[in-house]
């Protein structure tokens, strides 16, 4: 048996395990179990246990329809699973493809107003309320935080739902603090994607960050007829949804950047970048250490998707580790972060 396996062992099972266990008793019952460890190693598990990473995960989130806030569907479920899944977050910032301004803003009021910002739904779409707090001691220490640009603190805007739609069901009891920031819709992908990683220190001080948008946008070419049909999708959709996901997980930013080099399938699939942006504020804040999972990977009428992904240090699918015996040579690295 490695010492490298044992500590990833030793890790899965301090991880996941439910008992409650002080730090040298557990340490003893590894080392009876065992019967191979020395003084040495203590010390290098006892540094090896002593790391946390509290890092919340990134999302990126193709929020779709607005009757996704009410309807019980394979989309909402995901992300109320997620909701459950996830670390309760201190407070949430959501990037919405539905507030293009010029310059950047962030909520800063105490009580932000539920946005109905479309049209031609069912009433009781309009009847929804999200009454989420505000952060603004957080807007306020965001405003302080970008040094790429101003961020003006907002009072007037709100959760559209870009933002609510989602949040209602991964938190129904709207008691987690949500804010917005806003698009400055006259500057570059590049710009984007830039100004997120000035974010990232959000993510340990247990701020989960949502880019809420969609990666394939197209309305003006959706086939309606076709809405009900699953995973319909046309051929320039479906070879643009796989070749952005093998973008996303060989970590080819640049390539997601300028996706106007990608061809006519992006050309067709994102006629303007508004629901594209808010997946650039996400990438732009991945570290080496997170993992891609992608979720609710399903196109819509054609020319949209729904396709989502998280970014975390650790499996957001509630699927536990296991701690039985393995080939130590074969251990996925991702279960060591």
């Amino acid at each position: 048996m490695s010492f490298l396996y044992l500590l990833q062992r030793i890790k899965a099972v301090n991880l996941h395990s439910s008992a409650v266990m002080k730090r040298k008793q557990f340490l003893k019952h590894i080392a009876a179990a065992t019967g191979i460890m020395t003084l040495v190693s203590f010390d290098k598990i006892g540094e090896f246990l002593d790391e946390q990473d509290n890092t919340m995960p990134v999302l990126f989130v193709g929020h779709g329809s607005p009757m996704n806030a009410i309807e019980d569907n394979q989309f909402s479920q995901r992300w109320a699973a997620l909701g459950r899944e996830i670390v309760t977050p201190k407070a949430i910032l959501c990037i919405s493809a539905h507030w293009l301004s010029k310059g950047t803003f962030v909520t800063a009021m105490e009580h932000p107003q539920t946005i109905h910002d479309f049209g031609g739904f069912p009433q009781a779409l309009f009847d929804v309320q999200y009454p989420a707090l505000g952060d603004p001691k957080l807007a306020s220490d965001l405003n302080q935080l970008v040094k790429k640009t101003q961020v003006g603190l907002n009072h007037d805007w709100g959760l559209d739902h870009g933002t609510w739609s989602i949040a209602k069901n991964m938190y129904p009891n709207a008691n987690i603090p949500v804010l917005q920031m806003s698009i400055d819709y006259g500057q570059s992908m590049q710009y984007h994607y830039d100004l997120a990683k000035e974010l990232s220190s959000l993510r340990k001080k247990g701020v989960l960050i949502i880019g809420s948008g969609n990666m394939i946008h197209n309305l003006g070419l959706v086939a309606w007829n076709k809405l009900n049909q699953d995973n319909y999708g046309f051929d320039w959709a479906i070879e643009l949804n796989e070749k952005l996901k093998e973008k996303i997980l060989n970590k080819n930013h640049a390539d997601l950047i300028n996706y106007s080099s990608l061809g006519a399938a992006a050309t067709l699939a994102i006629p303007s970048p508004d629901h594209y942006i808010p997946m650039l504020y996400a990438l732009g804040l991945q570290d080496s250490k997170d993992s891609v999972e992608f979720f609710n990977d399903k196109l819509v009428g054609g020319s949209l998707n729904m396709t989502s992904f998280s970014l975390s240090h650790k499996v957001l699918n509630s699927s536990v580790p296991s701690v039985n015996p393995i080939d130590s040579t074969q251990v996925d690295s991702a279960n060591l972060q």
